[in-house]
């Protein structure tokens, strides 16, 4: 059976956002196309914009002890904590089963794991929750408010967000992001920007005392909903946590190949 072209866009859809959002941050950051591996790394406290991926299809178990090797290396000279991106649809039975083990001896350990989604056609009527009003980030104000629910949402500092999103031009302007506030206070947040003809969804976040409200699908239905008014397209992706994951499918995204994300253990 062949790799799914819904897990390869999955991959391309990574490397192609992630090159734009990591030179946004830093035009001298470290993007390259290495032979099976996608490094996209600003070395910032924000580690999500710290990312290497594996590329290759179709991937066996000898291939992926090189290919983690060698992400390893990079990671390992950097100065900041990130990510390695592996979508599991790309590799081969053998080297699936065989992934923890070889990660392991090139001195990574798991992180969290992950999905790939994509919905098409996109169909959304103006989102509305009766708590919120939503409010596009046009203002370095709103920015940080953005920063600082993702920081609390997946535990980092409030200063590792700001390092991140502090000061982007591209988030007020190219990037559909929004929050969505309860009263005065920001509580949620949810983006789309435009990648190589699809929306693709990011950073996603509601502060852990206000989940389980429906807060994060209504704020990611407004930025889907401006994304598709203004561009006009009906194709969205995305990458969800474990926690996310639930929330996408009641909007249309279906899941295709799972991903395990991994850290520098050394």
């Amino acid at each position: 059976m062949g790799v799914p072209v819904e897990s390869v866009e999955s991959v391309e859809q990574l490397a192609s956002v992630w090159r734009t959002m990591v030179l946004d941050r830093d035009p001298d950051a470290d993007v390259r196309d290495l032979p099976g591996v996608a490094v996209r790394w600003v070395d910032c406290r924000f580690p999500f914009w710290n990312c290497v991926a594996l590329t290759e299809v179709g991937v066996d178990a000898g291939v992926l002890a090189r290919r983690l090797g060698e992400a390893a290396e990079v990671m390992r000279g950097k100065e900041n904590p990130g990510f390695l991106w592996v979508f599991e649809d790309l590799l081969d039975e053998g080297a699936r089963a065989g992934l923890t083990a070889a990660a392991g001896r090139a001195g990574l350990e798991r992180a969290f794991p992950g999905t790939g989604m994509a919905v098409e056609p996109l169909r959304l009527a103006e989102p509305s929750h009766p708590d919120l009003r939503f409010t596009r980030v046009t203002t370095d104000a709103l920015l940080t408010a953005y920063a600082d629910i993702n920081s609390r949402a997946y535990d980092l500092e409030l200063a590792d967000g700001r390092d991140g999103l502090g000061g982007s031009a591209l988030w007020k302007s190219g990037v559909f992001a929004f929050l969505g506030f309860r009263g005065e206070t920001p509580v949620t947040c949810a983006a789309a920007v435009e990648a190589e003809g699809r929306l693709f969804v990011l950073m996603v976040a509601t502060l852990p005392e206000w989940e389980r409200r429906g807060y994060g699908e209504a704020v990611t239905r407004r930025a889907l909903y401006e994304g598709v008014r203004v561009t006009g397209l009906t194709r969205a992706t995305l990458h969800a946590t474990a926690a996310g994951a639930p929330v996408y499918p009641r909007i249309g995204f279906r899941p295709n190949s799972p991903i395990s994300f991994f850290r520098w253990a050394g």
